[in-house]
């Protein structure tokens, strides 16, 4: 078992907020990077569309955190619909630091320095655990469709 002072800190604020909403999951440490959906569902032994991917996107100007399965790519027209903005794309790399004080790779459903407006494709919902990232490239955490809900505060919505 990983000890809150052996993770890195951005996983530790990700402990924080798990243990904030009184969710109790533990965060693993992978000996190496999983930056991809593929890279982490190799790393973990589950399917790729059980991983939550963490996708900063910029919705009519504000950052906003959409959880996608990695078992396929979001239409950004469709999340544009699905949460009712006018114009929906991918945040540059430093919009997502500023937002989540994490890097592309790691970015994790929670942990930020503040809250973002948040959504959860209803696709993992198929799942009885879903992997997030925790908050660094090597930092994973198991968590159930709910929980990942709740942790985000996250409305659920189609991104195909």
């Amino acid at each position: 078992m990983t000890s809150a002072a052996d993770l890195p800190e951005r996983s530790r604020l990700v402990q924080q907020s798990l243990d904030e909403v009184g969710i109790r999951s533990e965060i693993t440490v992978l000996p190496d990077s999983a930056r991809t959906a593929p890279e982490a569902a190799a790393a973990i032994g589950c399917a790729v569309s059980a991983i939550a991917n963490s996708l900063v996107l910029v919705a009519d100007g504000e950052p906003v955190l959409v959880m996608t399965s990695g078992g396929h790519r979001a239409d950004l027209e469709v999340v544009a619909r699905s949460i009712g903005a006018d114009a929906v794309q991918m945040a540059p790399a430093r919009v997502v630091r500023e937002a989540t004080g994490q890097a592309i790779g790691g970015v994790a459903p929670a942990g930020h320095p503040a809250s973002l407006r948040s959504f959860v494709d209803e696709s993992l919902a198929d799942h009885a655990v879903v992997w997030a990232a925790a908050g660094h490239p090597h930092t994973v955490m198991p968590l159930t469709f709910e929980e990942l809900v709740r942790l985000t505060g996250g409305q659920v919505i189609r991104v195909v």
